[in-house]
């Protein structure tokens, strides 16, 4: 097997588990974890100010990125907004979030990764045919398809911006229907 395949068949089956927590996690009663939360909310802060670094040598990439985050940020609110709280007698507080959005994040992250797949590996194969043995081509092609795209890091962005949002949201709303809860029992 030639060894710029191997890459795959570890990517393919991580891509595909990814995709698919994501899927699952955009339907049905999911369980609140706050710390869970919290750090996502973290990894994609740290993340998203990585990638904006990304765009101080191609100012492209920066504003695509920003334009994600804030049209994200705005999904993120309505998000929380059609999102349900729910007290479950076995997995405690959930929140059922809006599948509409769920989908459309998912269906518009994995066009654009198919998109760009099929764009890159043309030029990936074509690298690594003039490089004859030199793996660096190969990996500069890959890489330089990958972060050169505006619209890549505008949806990139988007996710970012949303989920930062949304799980903050989550956290906020969270905090008011368990007082709600409490005001409701007391009473």
């Amino acid at each position: 097997m030639p060894p710029h395949l191997s890459q795959y068949f570890i990517m393919v089956p991580l891509l595909a588990w990814v995709v698919w927590r994501r899927v699952s996690r955009s339907f049905g009663r999911q369980p609140i974890k706050r710390k869970t939360m919290i750090v996502r909310i973290a990894i994609f802060a740290v993340l998203g100010a990585l990638l904006a670094l990304s765009g101080l040598h191609k100012i492209e990439l920066a504003e695509g990125l920003l334009g994600g985050a804030i049209l994200g940020a705005g999904l993120g609110v309505l998000g929380v907004r059609l999102t349900r709280f729910e007290v479950d007698p076995v997995r405690g507080d959930c929140y059922v979030p809006n599948p509409w959005i769920g989908a459309f994040l998912t269906v518009l992250l994995l066009g654009r990764l198919a998109y760009r797949f099929l764009v890159v590996l043309p030029q990936v194969q074509q690298a690594h045919a003039a490089a004859q043995g030199a793996s660096d081509a190969g990996a500069q092609a890959w890489s330089s398809g990958y972060t050169s795209s505006p619209l890549t890091m505008l949806v990139v962005g988007l996710l970012i911006g949303y989920y930062i949002v949304y799980f903050t949201g989550l956290l906020i709303h969270h905090r008011r229907f368990q007082q709600a809860q409490l005001h409701a029992t007391v009473m």
